[in-house]
C-alpha cells in the first residue's frame, strides 16, 4: 500500500494586506514538495509538483512545519465532543495570542477529559487553505501530522531556514517539555538543550549537518528529506480534527479494510474465504441437484398415476390436469353432481341461509357459479351465511342485493 507524503510550506509571517489594512487571504503554493513511500515506509520516489500533478497513492499524508504548530499541555476539560473546542478556547484563552476563530485545535490522540495532555494548536485559515487546493483535485489528505511532536524521548533536526533569504540553520527539539525551534546563533538555543545525561537522537539535512556538528560538537546521523518526512508520518498525531475532520468517513474506513485485507499478511484469510466460497458453491450446487432430482421424481410416479388409473391417457402433459379432468369425465357418468353443479350449491345456499330471511326472490346458474337475489341482510345475518358456508366447503360473496356462491379452491372438507 503506497503512501504519498506531502510537506505543507510553512505559513508566511508577513504577508500581504488588503485596503483597509487586513491580512489577505492566504494563497496555496504553487508546488507541493512531496515523498512517494511503500508499506514499509521506504521512500521510492521524491519531487515537487502542483496539486493536479502529485503522484497516485493508496493514502495521502501531510506534514506540517515545526514552527507551525504551537504546544500546550493542560488539563483538558470535560465536555462533549461538540463543545469541546469552546471548552479548549476558555482554558487556553490567556496563553493564544490570535484570535480564537483564526486557530485551530488538536487533541493527542490518548487524550481523555479531566486528564493532562497535550493540545496542538496551528492556523486554521492556512491549513484550511493547503488541504482545499489538494482536495480541490480530488485527492483525499488523511491524516495531517507535525513534523515533530512531544514525547517522552528526545529528539532534535537540524535543517536550512527555507528559501526566504534566510541561510542560517534551524534546530528543532523535541522532547518531554514540548517541541522548540531555535537559532543556532547565540545562547538561547544552548540555554534549552536537554540535560546532559539524557540520550538525545540527533538529525540533520544533508545541507545542516556542518554546521549541526560544529554546533554541538559531536557527529549527527545525516537525514534526508525524504527519510524525515517518512520519519514524521509514523507519528499517532492527527491534526484533521473538530471542522477540519475528513468527511465521508465511512467509505475511508471501507477502503482502508480492503487495503489491509488486501495485504500479505491477511493472504491466508483471503484464501480461507475462497475456499469457504468454493464449500458453499459446491453444496448448493449438490442441493439444487437433489431438489430437481426429487422433483422429478414425484413428476415420475404422477405420471405413472395417471397411466394406471386411466389407461386410455397415452400423452401426458400436465398430469394433475389431465388427472382432474379424467375424474370428472367418470363422474359425470356415474350421475354423481360434483361441487361445481347446481345441487351442491343449492344444498350449501340452504344449509348457511339465515334463519330470519325470507327464501331467495330470483337464482342464476352458471357452471360453479350460483348467485341469488335476496332481501337486504344486516351484518350478522350475511356473516352467519358466510361462515356456515365456508365450513361445508364452498366460499360466498356479496354485490348489494346479489349474494354469489362458489365452490371453495380446496373443495368440501
Amino acid at each position: 500500500m503506497s503512501r504519498l507524503v506531502l510537506r505543507l510550506p510553512a505559513r508566511p509571517r508577513l504577508g500581504a494586506r488588503d485596503a483597509a489594512g487586513d491580512a489577505a487571504a492566504p494563497r496555496p503554493p504553487a508546488e507541493f514538495e512531496h515523498v512517494l513511500c511503500d508499506a514499509a515506509g521506504r521512500v521510492l520516489a521524491q519531487g515537487r509538483a502542483a496539486a493536479a500533478l502529485l503522484p497516485a497513492a493508496d493514502r495521502i499524508v501531510a506534514v506540517l512545519a515545526e514552527a507551525d504548530v504551537a504546544w500546550h499541555r493542560i488539563v483538558l476539560p470535560r465536555a462533549p465532543a461538540a463543545r469541546m473546542r469552546a471548552a479548549l478556547l476558555g482554558v487556553l484563552e490567556d496563553a493564544l495570542l490570535d484570535e480564537d476563530e483564526a486557530l485551530h485545535f488538536a487533541l493527542a490522540p490518548d487524550a481523555a477529559p479531566g486528564q493532562e495532555g497535550w493540545v496542538a494548536v496551528t492556523h486554521r485559515s492556512w491549513l484550511a487553505t493547503l488541504l482545499a487546493e489538494i482536495e480541490r483535485h480530488g485527492r483525499v489528505v488523511e491524516r495531517v501530522v507535525p513534523a515533530l511532536a512531544p514525547g517522552d524521548a528526545w529528539r532534535g533536526h537540524f535543517a536550512p531556514a527555507g528559501s526566504d533569504g534566510d541561510d542560517t540553520v534551524h534546530l528543532a527539539l523535541a522532547g518531554p517539555p514540548g517541541v522548540r525551534c531555535l537559532r543556532l546563533g547565540g545562547t538561547l538555543g544552548r540555554a534549552w538543550l536537554p540535560p546532559g545525561d539524557a540520550a538525545v537522537r540527533w538529525t540533520a539535512a544533508p545541507a545542516a549537518a556542518a554546521a549541526a556538528e560544529a554546533w554541538l560538537g559531536h557527529p549527527v546521523e545525516a537525514l534526508g528529506d525524504g527519510e524525515h518526512l517518512a520519519e514524521a508520518v509514523a507519528s499517532p498525531w492527527n491534526l484533521r480534527q473538530f471542522d477540519l475532520a475528513p468527511r465521508h468517513r465511512g467509505l475511508r474506513a471501507l477502503r482502508d479494510s480492503l487495503a489491509v485485507l488486501g495485504s500479505p499478511a491477511w493472504r491466508p484469510v483471503r484464501w480461507g474465504l475462497a475456499a469457504l466460497v468454493a464449500v458453499q458453491l459446491v453444496g448448493l450446487n449438490a442441493l439444487a441437484w437433489s431438489e430437481r432430482r426429487a422433483i422429478a421424481e414425484r413428476r415420475s410416479a404422477l405420471v405413472a398415476l395417471l397411466q394406471q388409473t386411466h389407461p386410455q391417457v397415452r400423452a401426458v402433459l400436465d398430469a394433475p390436469v389431465q388427472m382432474r379432468r379424467e375424474n370428472e369425465r367418470l363422474r359425470a357418468a356415474a350421475g354423481r353432481p360434483g361441487d361445481g353443479d347446481l345441487e351442491p350449491l343449492l344444498a350449501a345456499a340452504a344449509a348457511a341461509w339465515p334463519d330470519a330471511q325470507p327464501p331467495m326472490r330470483t337464482l342464476r346458474f352458471e357452471p360453479g357459479r350460483l348467485t341469488l337475489a335476496v332481501d337486504p341482510w344486516s351484518d350478522d345475518e350475511w356473516a352467519e351465511f358466510r361462515s356456515r358456508a365456508a365450513a361445508a366447503g364452498f366460499s360466498a360473496s356479496r354485490d348489494g342485493a346479489l349474494v354469489v356462491v362458489t365452490p371453495a379452491r380446496g373443495g368440501r372438507s
